[in-house]
C-alpha cells in the first residue's frame, strides 16, 4: 500500500508540472504573436509573467531578450539597462548577440544613430554572417559620417563599396567625405559612380554642383544645381543659388547671375566678404553704382585679394556718384595692399589726385603726392604728379609740412616754390600772434622768391612782424622797400596806415601825419570805418604832440564826427587843445560838455582834473574846487585823486586857508605813502606848520607817518637822483643795481615807490622776470599813483607767462578797475576771460568774454577769443545750445585753429541731429582746409565715421577709424574714442558677416 501511494503521488506532481510548463508555453507563443504584430508592451508584459513563472532557463532567456527589445522599441529609459542585463545573466544564450545588433538595428532604423553607433562598438563580429557583416560595416560607417568622424568611417564603408546591397551607398557617403575634405577630384569620381543619391539622401546633384563649382566645371555646376533646386529645401536653394551665382560670376556672366546672388542667404543667416564682393562688382558691372556702393561696404577687415578688389571697385562706383571724398577712403584700403600691384599702383594714383582735390585728412597732401612718386617712380603720371606736388602745397594750406618736406632734400629744384610755401606759411604763423617764427620764414621768402608781386608782399608783412615785434626801425625800413617796389598788392591798401603807426612810434610825428593823412584820403578808406576813425585821431595826436592844435583839433572834429570807438578821447584831446591856443573859454565849455555828453567813459576822471584845473587858472576857484570834490568822490582810486587833492589844498592854501589846506595835504599823505604826491604834501604841511608857528607840532606829526625819514631828507634826494642817472641814459643793467642800492640804503625814503618801479623794470628788461614781481607788488600794494596801472600790467603778464593763473586774476581785476588806458582794460579783460576758463570757473569766463564782445573797438582775433570763450565755457558747462550757437559765431571770424575747432563742433551737432550727410561734407570741409590742426582732424574723423555707421556705409567708417588709430597716436584720448567705435562696428557686422570676427573674440 505504501509503495503504491508514492507511486501515485509522483504521478500526480509529474502532471501538474508538465500542465504548468504547457501554460507557460502557451503564454510565451501568444507573446511572440504580439510581438511579431508589433505589440510590444502587451507582449513585454506577458513575458514578464513568463519570465517570472518559468523554471526554465531557455524560455526565460529568451523571454529576458524580448522584454529588452520591447524596452527598447517602446524607448522606456531602462532599455538600454534591460539589453545589458539580458546580455550578464544568459552569456550562453543564442540570442546574445542577436540582442545587441537588433538595439544597434533597431537605433539605427529609427534614425538615433549616437546610440545605434554605442551598440555597434558591443558588436561580436564572428558570428554575424556575411549579409549581417555587410549592413553592420555599412551602417557602423554611415552612424560615424553622421557623428562627423570621417577618417574613422571609411574603413567600414570601404568594406562594402563593392557590395551589390551597400556599395552605392558606400561610395556615396565615401564621396562626401573626400566632399567634405575638399578632397574634389576623388569626391566627384565617386559621385559619378553613384549615378544617383541614395533613399536616404537626395543631396548628391547639391554636393556635384558643388563639386564642379569649387573644381571650376561652371557650366556642369549650373547644370546640376538647376536640377537640384526644384527638390531642395530652403536651407540648400540658398546654397544653390550661391552656386549657380558665382559660377555665373566667374563666366562674367554678370547680369544673369545677379538674381541668384540676390537669392542667397548665406551660413546660418551670414555672408561672408568674398559673397559681398561677387554680388557688389555685379552691381558695379551693371551700372547699379548706388548697390555697389551700398554691398561693398559691408566687406570689413578684408586682407585679401578679393578684398583689395572690393575696395578699388567701391573707390570706383564713388567716382561714378560723384562723391570724390568718400571714394578717398575706398582707394586708400586697396592703396595700402600689395597683392595685387597693379590694382595697388591704380588705387595708389586715385589716393593721391581725390587728396589733391579734395584735401586729406590723415597726411598732408604734399606728402601723399610725393610717396606715390617715390613708390612709382617710373609711372606714366610722373609730369601730372609733379604739377600737383607744386600745386599742393598751397591748397593744403599745411604749410609746416609742406616746409619739412622741401628742406630735408627729398625734392629738388623747386626754390621758387619754397620760396611761396615759406611766405604762406609766414602769414599763418603772423595771424597766429606767433610773429618771431613768422620773420623767420618770411625771410625765407624774401631769399628765394623770384615773383615781384610775391617779394613785395613777404617783404610788407616782414615790416609788420617786426612792428608787432617792437623793432620799429626795421619795420619802417622794410615798410619803405615794399613801397618801392612797383608791383601792386592788395597790402597797398594798408601801406600808408600801418606806415603811420610805425612813424608814430619812431616819433617822426610829420611824418605819421602825412601818412596817416594820405590813408584818410584813399578812396577805399571808408571801406574801413574803424580804421579811418583810427587814422583821424592818431592825426590829431601827432599834431597835438608836435604842439599844432588846430590841425589837431580839426583831426579830432573828423573823428567825432564819425561817433566811432574813442570818440570820448576825440573829445578831450579836442577841449585840451583849446587851452593851448588860448581858448579857455572853449575849452571849460567842452569840458563841461564832455561830463554830461559821456557819463560812462573811462576819461571822465581826466576831465574832470583837467576841468578843475582850467577853472582855478581862470580864477573861478569855487568851481575848481567843487569840481575837484566831484573827482574825489566819484573816483577815489583815480590816478588824479591824489594830484586833484594836492592842487585843492594848494589852493586853499594860497587863499590863506591854512587850517583846510593842512588837512588836505595830510590825507594825501596819509592814504599815498610813498607817492610823490605824499612827498609834496608833506613838504607842503610843512611849510603850513611854520606859517602857524607849530614846528614841534609837525615834527610829532612828520614822525608818525609810514616810511617816511625826515633827518636823512637831503642824503635821501642825492641818493636818489644818482641813483636815477642810469635810468635817464637807458643803463637798464646800471638802473637795477643803482636802484637796489638806493633801497637798501633807504627802504623807506620819499623815492621808495618810484625806485622800485624803475628797478622793477629794469629787472624786466633783463628777462629776470621773476625777480622784478616783489617790487611790482610793492607798487601795486600802495595807493593809486603814476606807475600802478603799468606795474599791474606788467606782473599780469609775468604771472600769465608762467600760467600762475591764480596770481594773475586778482592783479587783472585790479588792472580792469584801475586802468586808464582803454588797450590796457581790453588787455585785462581779455585775459580774465581765458584765467577764469584754465581755472575751470567757467561762469566767470563767459562774464568776461561777453565784457570784451561789448567793446566795439576790439580785433576781429580778440573777438573771436571772446566767441571761443564762451562756447568752450558752455561746453564744459554741459549747455550744448550754448556751445553750438557759440561755436556757429566763432566760425564767422575765426582762422587757423579757431577755425578747425569751430568746424569739428558743428560737424559734431550736425551727426548728434542725424543730419548725416551734412556732418560729412563738414568733416571733408576739415579736412580741406584745416588739415594741418591735427586735433581736430582727427577727432572730426571720429564723428564723420559714426555718421557713415549710421548711414550703413561701413567700410568708409571702419577705414577712417583704422586711419585714425594707426595715425593719430598722439592724441591717446582720440584713439581710445575710434577704437571704442570700430568695435561697436565690428560686433555688430559680425552678425551678418561671417569674416567679421568680434572683438570679444580678438
Amino acid at each position: 500500500m505504501a509503495l503504491l501511494f508514492i507511486i501515485s503521488i509522483t504521478g500526480i506532481t509529474n502532471a501538474q508540472q508538465s500542465k504548468i510548463f504547457t501554460d507557460d508555453l502557451a503564454i510565451y507563443n501568444q507573446a511572440i504573436d504580439l510581438y511579431q504584430e508589433d505589440q510590444y508592451l502587451a507582449s513585454q508584459r506577458l513575458f514578464e509573467k513568463v519570465l517570472d513563472a518559468s523554471s526554465d532557463e531557455v524560455i526565460k532567456g529568451n523571454a529576458s531578450y524580448y522584454i529588452a527589445n520591447c524596452a527598447v522599441r517602446l524607448n522606456q529609459r531602462n532599455a538600454d539597462a534591460l539589453v545589458e542585463n539580458f546580455v550578464e545573466e544568459y552569456p550562453t544564450s543564442t540570442k546574445k548577440n542577436s540582442a545587441v545588433i537588433d538595439v544597434a538595428n533597431y537605433y539605427f532604423d529609427n534614425g538615433d544613430y549616437r546610440k545605434a553607433a554605442i551598440w555597434y562598438q558591443k558588436v561580436d563580429k564572428s558570428t554575424l554572417s556575411r549579409k549581417q557583416a555587410n549592413r553592420y560595416y555599412f551602417n557602423t560607417g554611415y552612424t560615424l559620417v553622421q557623428s562627423k568622424k570621417y577618417d574613422e568611417a571609411k574603413p567600414f564603408l570601404n568594406r562594402v563599396s563593392d557590395d551589390p546591397e551597400y556599395g552605392s551607398k558606400a561610395k556615396y557617403y565615401l564621396g562626401y567625405i573626400a566632399y567634405e575634405g575638399d578632397e574634389l577630384q576623388e569626391a566627384s569620381d565617386l559621385f559619378d559612380e553613384v549615378g544617383e543619391s541614395p533613399e536616404t539622401d537626395e543631396k548628391l546633384s547639391y554636393y556635384q554642383a558643388d563639386l564642379n563649382y569649387k573644381l571650376g566645371n561652371f557650366d556642369k555646376a549650373i547644370e546640376l544645381a538647376k536640377k537640384q533646386l526644384a527638390k531642395s529645401n530652403r536651407k540648400e536653394q540658398s546654397e544653390l543659388n550661391r552656386i549657380i551665382g558665382q559660377s555665373l560670376f566667374n563666366k562674367e556672366n554678370y547680369t544673369e547671375a545677379l538674381p541668384y546672388l540676390e537669392k542667397y542667404q548665406g551660413v546660418r543667416g551670414k555672408w561672408n566678404n568674398n559673397d559681398y564682393y561677387q554680388l557688389g562688382y555685379a552691381y558695379y558691372k551693371q551700372g547699379n553704382f548706388e548697390k555697389a556702393v551700398e554691398t561693398f561696404n559691408k566687406i570689413i577687415d578684408g586682407e585679401n585679394a578679393t578684398a583689395q578688389n572690393a575696395y578699388y571697385h567701391l573707390g570706383q562706383s564713388y567716382i561714378k556718384l560723384d562723391r570724390n571724398e568718400d571714394a578717398l577712403n575706398a582707394f586708400k584700403k586697396a592703396s595700402e595692399m600689395d597683392l595685387d600691384a597693379q590694382i595697388a599702383q591704380d588705387a595708389s594714383y586715385n589716393y593721391a589726385k581725390l587728396s589733391y582735390e579734395n584735401g586729406n585728412p590723415y597726411d598732408s597732401v604734399p606728402a601723399v603726392i610725393l610717396a606715390y612718386l617715390e613708390k612709382y617712380p617710373a609711372t606714366d603720371k610722373n609730369e601730372e604728379m609733379n604739377e600737383f606736388l607744386i600745386d599742393s602745397y598751397f591748397t593744403s594750406k599745411n604749410y609746416k609740412e609742406a616746409i619739412n618736406l622741401l628742406e630735408d632734400g627729398r625734392i629738388k629744384g623747386n626754390e621758387a616754390v619754397y620760396g611761396k610755401v615759406a611766405l604762406y606759411y609766414g602769414l599763418n604763423l603772423f595771424t597766429a600772434g606767433e610773429y618771431q617764427d613768422a620773420l623767420g620764414n618770411l625771410n625765407k621768402a624774401i631769399d628765394n622768391i623770384t615773383d615781384p608781386e610775391l617779394k613785395k608782399k613777404a617783404t610788407f608783412w616782414k615790416a609788420e612782424s617786426m612792428y608787432q615785434l617792437n623793432d620799429f626801425t626795421g619795420a619802417y625800413s622794410n615798410f619803405k622797400a615794399a613801397n618801392k617796389m612797383s608791383t601792386a598788392i592788395e597790402e597797398d591798401d594798408l601801406y600808408n596806415y600801418d606806415m603811420g603807426y610805425t612813424e608814430f612810434k619812431l616819433k617822426k610825428y610829420d611824418a605819421a601825419i602825412s601818412s596817416f593823412t594820405a590813408y584818410t584820403n584813399q578812396s577805399d578808406a571808408s571801406n574801413d570805418r574803424i580804421r579811418l576813425n583810427d587814422a583821424y585821431l592818431r592825426i590829431g595826436d601827432a599834431n597835438f604832440v608836435t604842439k599844432k592844435y588846430w590841425p589837431g583839433m580839426e583831426a579830432y572834429n573828423k573823428a567825432i564826427e564819425m561817433n566811432g570807438f574813442n570818440s570820448d578821447y576825440a573829445a578831450f584831446q579836442k577841449a585840451i587843445s583849446y587851452g593851448f591856443v588860448q581858448k579857455n573859454d572853449r575849452k571849460i565849455e567842452d569840458l563841461e560838455g564832455f561830463v554830461t555828453r559821456f557819463k560812462s567813459s573811462k576819461y571822465r576822471d581826466d576831465v574832470m582834473y583837467e576841468l578843475g584845473n582850467t577853472y582855478i587858472n581862470t580864477n573861478q576857484v569855487s568851481k575848481g574846487i567843487s569840481t575837484y570834490d566831484k573827482l574825489i568822490a566819484e573816483y577815489p582810486n583815480s590816478s588824479y585823486t591824489s594830484q586833484a587833492m594836492m592842487r585843492k589844498g594848494l589852493q586853499l592854501y594860497n587863499d590863506g586857508n591854512l587850517d583846510a589846506s593842512l588837512t588836505v595835504f595830510k590825507q594825501v599823505a596819509n592814504k599815498y605813502s610813498g607817492t610823490p604826491q605824499a612827498v609834496q604834501a608833506i613838504s607842503s604841511a610843512r611849510q603850513v606848520y611854520i606859517d602857524q608857528g607849530r614846528t614841534n607840532d609837525y615834527a610829532v606829526w612828520v614822525r608818525g607817518l609810514d616810511g617816511v625819514e625826515v633827518t636823512d631828507n637831503e642824503l635821501d634826494d642825492t641818493a636818489y637822483e644818482s641813483a636815477e642817472q642810469p635810468f635817464i641814459q637807458g643803463d637798464m643793467k646800471g638802473t637795477a643795481r643803482e636802484m637796489d642800492k638806493y633801497l637798501k640804503q633807504f627802504p623807506n625814503g620819499k623815492h621808495a615807490l618810484k625806485a622800485h618801479f624803475y628797478l622793477a623794470q629794469s629787472l624786466f628788461s633783463q628777462n629776470k622776470k621773476s625777480e622784478s614781481i616783489s617790487h611790482y607788488e610793492f607798487v601795486t600794494a600802495k595807493e593809486r599813483s603814476e606807475f600802478t596801472e603799468q606795474a599791474l600790467a606788467r606782473l599780469s603778464e609775468i604771472h600769465l607767462g608762467t600760467k600762475d593763473y591764480v596770481k594773475a586774476i586778482p592783479v587783472m581785476k585790479q588792472l580792469e578797475q584801475l586802468a586808464d588806458f582803454p588797450q590796457n582794460i581790453i588787455y585785462a579783460q581779455s585775459n580774465l576771460m581765458k584765467a577764469y576758463y584754465e581755472t575751470e570757473k567757467y561762469a566767470e569766463a563767459v562774464t568776461y568774454a561777453n565784457k570784451v564782445l561789448s567793446d566795439s573797438s576790439i580785433e576781429n582775433n580778440v573777438k573771436s577769443d571772446a566767441e571761443i570763450i564762451i562756447a568752450r565755457s558752455s561746453w564744459k558747462q554741459g549747455d550744448e545750445a550754448a556751445a553750438k550757437a557759440g561755436y556757429e559765431k566763432v566760425r564767422e571770424t575765426a582762422t587757423g585753429s579757431l577755425a578747425a575747432e569751430a568746424t569739428y563742433y558743428k560737424a559734431y551737432f550736425e551727426n548728434k541731429e542725424g543730419n548725416h550727410d551734412a556732418t560729412i561734407a563738414t568733416v571733408n570741409g576739415l579736412s580741406k582746409n584745416y588739415g594741418g590742426y591735427k586735433l581736430w582732424s582727427a577727432k572730426g574723423l571720429v564723428v564723420m565715421a559714426k555718421s557713415y555707421a549710421a548711414l550703413n556705409q561701413t567700410l568708409n567708417a571702419t577705414t577712417i577709424l583704422d586711419a585714425v588709430i594707426s595715425n593719430f597716436t598722439q592724441y591717446p584720448g582720440v584713439v581710445a574714442t575710434a577704437q571704442s567705435e570700430l568695435n561697436k562696428i565690428k560686433n555688430e557686422a559680425a552678425k551678418t558677416n561671417s569674416s567679421v570676427v568680434p572683438t570679444s573674440q580678438n
